[in-house]
């Protein structure tokens, strides 16, 4: 693994959380719409609440591995924090801390930094030769 995927996994933890957050909203609107149909036919009265059931079963599930993955994603922000705090260069610890655990893109970067994109890229270069990092599998 390189410094570079090493500091990126908060990032993508991020976008899975968020990615879930948005299915539990879905299925939250889809337990909360009630259709009906009416027929002369006799039907499960049962059918109804098992599918709810069902639903609300998913988004308890789906609830309890959000909670279990910002868990993780606040330690591994606090192992990356250290990681970057190893690193000897302030300037390079700021665009560190900015990119992967802010989660700005390159021009906001450049911009609150000072610096043209391409200088910015080049300094992030180089920061990530610096960053000494554990050995994770």
């Amino acid at each position: 693994m390189t410094a570079k995927e090493y500091l990126s996994q908060a990032r993508y933890l991020d976008l899975r959380i968020n990615s879930k957050v948005q299915q539990v909203a879905s299925l939250n609107d889809l337990a909360t719409k009630a259709t009906s149909t009416l027929t002369g036919m006799p039907r499960n009265p049962n059918h109804a609440t098992s599918t709810m059931e069902e639903t609300i079963a998913k988004i308890i599930d789906l609830q309890a591995e959000i909670n279990r993955d910002i868990d993780r994603l606040v330690d591994l922000k606090q192992e990356i924090t250290a990681v970057i705090k190893a690193v000897d260069n302030n300037e390079y610890q700021t665009l560190l801390e900015k990119r992967y655990l802010c989660f700005l893109s390159w021009e906001k970067i450049a911009v609150e930094m000072g610096y043209s994109i391409r200088n910015i890229q080049i300094l992030h270069g180089k920061a990530l030769a610096s960053v000494i990092f554990p050995n994770a599998a």
